[in-house]
């Protein structure tokens, strides 16, 4: 009869983790399973969980996945264990505490079901008194005892097979040892490295891998990109790869006696050599357990441990990139034309009016091989004086740079039309043109321009437009495809939700793929949301959305507050304000003895209010404080201001550069190292992160994102490795330019090296590898530019050639 150990609950882990209150966790767990969402549950059940934020929820819902996977782990372990009649009190205590997958597999391996062991085979044949025996007592000599144990009939033949029976016995109990292997696994993490070498034969065809062909690091000291990139080249059977329990030895050291782990095992289990009979034999069994068996085990749950690692890393990296992509300032509607930069087959053109609704379309042929450049701006030329075009979108992809250069003489020509040209990142783009929602979207149209029209659309609202594609498709991370899919999809589903749902959505022009992020609404009842829409007219207000089939009160209650409509009957239905929370602003009218449309936005007024005055049963002071606020800027999108830099007069290439130049330019991508900008010289310049503030910068993006216009001085300039040196530090010396040529920030052996726009530097609005997805590598397997999610040889081309010119690499 056992008595039942009980743990720490969930709720407990988590609140300890987050450092919250355990009610805190068991408000937001019980909302989570009512099926609300992280955005709704942030925005509008504050008094209910007082107060978590969207990072924090976001948090408490994975490791809330990660513990009740662990429960369920733990059970079937109870049951698998009790079924074999082996659970007494003290081994649940022990599977009940622990508080990882990876300790609770240890406790169980013993009870594991397996097959036939020699061990096993050992005991049938008798021979576990015989392993007993010899190591409680080593004085006793192994062979003679042994004798007594040779026995035939049961396949033990001689004293030498006995031997070997009892050791295996004792290898098994030894590798089996759950606190045993517990601690030598931490201590290897801390001092063991993973090794790299070429396989013979393979130096020319792996070069790009050739940064580790002979190579080593501290497991600890790895980041993700260099794990991936080692895992990668093992993977395509150019690289050997070793996990080394031990740190590089000194050139003079020469190994003498058992290693750091065979002396623990030993210690653990009373072997010490003091020269009796059986000491030698125990030593020996020490020595084989660790070698084959321990070491072994230990090497693949660190290879195991090390994957998991950088592709958490990666995981993050994708997702912040991709916020930062998605988050981007919207130009807003401002008639645009959108160039989707092509040599042979063209520059694709599309201008599209400020809703984004197509105008026209062409294609122009201003490089090689038909060279029609003044033809080519006079016809761009006319296109933007017939719709009043103000704004020029440019593809980064192949041949960007060329076009770039057109856009500028269009301007330069034509200074009449007041025309601002912006590079925008086409990552996914062409998966975009080829998917089955373009098509219904743009009917008719060939897919090669339908990618000049996106281009266009995600300049005026880069989240509207990011959404109608994959967001593994839009290529801001390093190795996708060799991560978890069911991970990487969670994430960055995860992003795009909080992105769309801090933005909020006007449900009257907002497309299909836009309203399904939204919460509480799915693939289908955005499409119902849709056909309602066409079929009776714009929404007057949030009330008629219960009108629209299948969205019932749970999904009207997710979606309500993050849905807009401008212009409606209610001016609140344009705001953040959730319908449930109306009461509260009639109350706030009433005391005031104010029209809704005379209150809103009237700072002064709202500013003077107390939040306590309208505080309620229902309504708690979060919620009133956040509708005050609501009310001062209704609607407000969070997204930055829509800026341009104003590249400087005569700066046009990098010979143009000079050391002590003030500039100001646009961050087009920020690393772990530092952030490059375009200063207008096609060839962006790196801010290395020690010159990013006069403090410590231990995440360049706390200082800039992609996207943000900066002021920048020139510190140094390379022009045949065309490589610019860039400080935020506007105090800098030039003299002082020389940047480090490695450190953290390195990017050594990125196999994914390639020929990127401008010598390689990353361009606006990507993440690591943000150059964006020419029609090459990778992608023209898989049908398209972006159509691979930036995983070969031209997604991450970028990031890695980015770094070896800057002198990273």
């Amino acid at each position: 009869m056992t008595t039942s150990v009980q743990p720490r609950s969930v709720d407990q882990r988590i609140a300890e983790e987050l450092g919250v209150h355990e009610r805190q966790v068991r408000a937001a767990v019980e909302l989570l399973d009512g099926g609300a969402t992280v955005p709704f549950i942030a925005r509008y059940r504050k008094e209910v969980t007082e107060s978590l934020d969207d990072a924090q929820l976001r948090a408490l819902e994975e490791r809330l996945r990660y513990l009740r996977e662990l429960e369920e782990r733990r059970a079937a372990v109870l049951e698998s264990i009790r079924g074999q009649g082996k659970l007494d009190e003290a081994l649940e205590a022990q599977i009940m505490a622990a508080d990882s997958k990876a300790r609770l597999e240890d406790i169980y391996l013993p009870y594991k079901p397996k097959r036939r062991t020699k061990a096993q085979i050992a005991r049938e044949a008798g021979l576990e008194p015989l392993a007993e025996t010899l190591l409680a007592d080593p004085t006793q000599d192994p062979r003679t005892v042994a004798t007594g144990f040779v026995n035939p009939d049961a396949g033990v033949a001689d004293p030498t097979a006995a031997l070997d029976g009892a050791r295996a016995i004792l290898v098994e109990r030894f590798a089996e040892d759950a606190d045993l292997i517990g601690s030598l696994r931490e201590q290897m993490w801390s001092r063991g490295r993973l090794v790299a070498k070429v396989r013979d034969g393979q130096q020319e065809a792996g070069a790009k891998f050739a940064d580790y062909f002979d190579f080593a690091e501290p497991y600890t000291r790895m980041p993700s990109h260099r794990i991936l990139a080692m895992f990668r080249g093992e993977k395509e059977g150019v690289l050997d790869l070793t996990l080394d329990p031990e740190e590089a030895p000194a050139p003079d050291d020469v190994p003498v006696g058992p290693s750091r782990y065979e002396r623990e095992i030993a210690a653990r289990f009373g072997v010490v050599d003091q020269g009796r009979p059986g000491d030698r034999w125990l030593s020996d069994t020490v020595r084989w357990a660790w070698r084959t068996r321990i070491l072994i085990h230990l090497g693949a749950d660190l290879r195991v441990r090390l994957w998991q690692a950088a592709e958490d890393e990666a995981v993050r990296v994708f997702a912040a990139n991709l916020r930062d992509l998605l988050l981007a300032a919207p130009a807003g509607t401002r008639p645009t034309m959108g160039l989707d930069p092509g040599l042979r087959t063209g520059v694709k053109v599309a201008v599209v009016d400020g809703t984004g609704k197509v105008l026209a379309t062409d294609t122009i042929y201003p490089h090689e091989p038909r060279r029609q450049w003044d033809a080519s701006i006079e016809t761009l030329a006319k296109l933007a004086r017939a719709h009043g075009i103000e704004l020029v979108a440019i593809g980064n992809g192949t041949a960007s740079r060329e076009t770039d250069k057109l856009a500028a003489d269009l301007i330069r020509r034509h200074p009449d039309l007041n025309l601002t040209k912006v590079m925008v990142s086409e990552a996914g783009a062409s998966v975009y043109s080829a998917s089955e929602y373009a098509s219904q979207e743009l009917p008719g149209m060939d897919v090669s321009l339908r990618g000049a029209v996106s281009i266009a659309r995600r300049l005026q609202d880069p989240l509207a437009e990011l959404v109608k594609i994959d967001p593994r498709s839009i290529g801001v991370g390093q190795y996708q495809h060799d991560l978890s899919e069911v991970k990487l999809s969670r994430s960055l589903d995860a992003v795009v939700e909080d992105c769309v749902n801090g933005v909020g959505v006007d449900v009257n022009t907002a497309s299909a793929p836009l309203l399904t992020r939204v919460s509480g609404i799915g693939a289908g009842l955005a499409e119902n949301i849709v056909l309602h829409r066409d079929a009776n007219g714009p929404f007057r207000s949030r009330q008629q959305l219960k009108q629209v089939a299948r969205l019932g009160p749970k999904a009207f209650e997710q979606c309500a507050g993050f849905l807009r409509i401008p212009n409606g009957d209610d001016p609140l239905d344009a705001s953040s304000v959730h319908p449930e929370a109306y009461p509260v602003v009639r109350r706030i009218l009433a005391s005031t003895g104010s029209e809704l449309s005379t209150l809103i936005g009237k700072t002064p007024v709202l500013r003077k209010l107390r939040p306590a005055d309208y505080v309620d049963d229902t309504f708690g002071l979060p919620t009133v404080t956040d509708i005050l606020k609501e009310l001062e800027k209704p609607g407000r999108d969070p997204r930055p201001a829509f800026r341009t830099a104003t590249f400087a007069d005569g700066v046009e290439k990098i010979g143009d550069l000079k050391p002590g130049m003030l500039l100001e330019g646009v961050v087009t991508n920020v690393a772990a190292f530092g952030a490059f900008v375009d200063v207008g010289v096609h060839q962006d310049g790196l801010v290395h992160v020690s010159a990013m503030s006069r403090t410590f910068v231990k995440d360049p993006r706390d200082v800039v994102k992609p996207g943000d216009v900066v002021r920048v001085k020139v510190l140094d300039v390379d022009v045949p490795r065309k490589r610019i040196s860039l400080t935020l530090r506007l105090e800098d010396e030039a003299e002082a330019g020389q940047r480090p040529s490695g450190g953290a920030g390195s990017d050594r052996g990125n196999p994914d090296r390639g020929t990127p726009r401008g010598g390689g530097q990353p361009r606006q609005g990507q993440g690591q590898s943000r150059q964006g997805q020419g029609r090459g590598g990778q992608q023209s397997r898989s049908g398209g530019r972006g159509g691979s999610g930036g995983t070969g040889a031209a997604a991450n081309s970028a990031m890695a050639d980015a770094l070896r010119r800057a002198g990273l690499a």
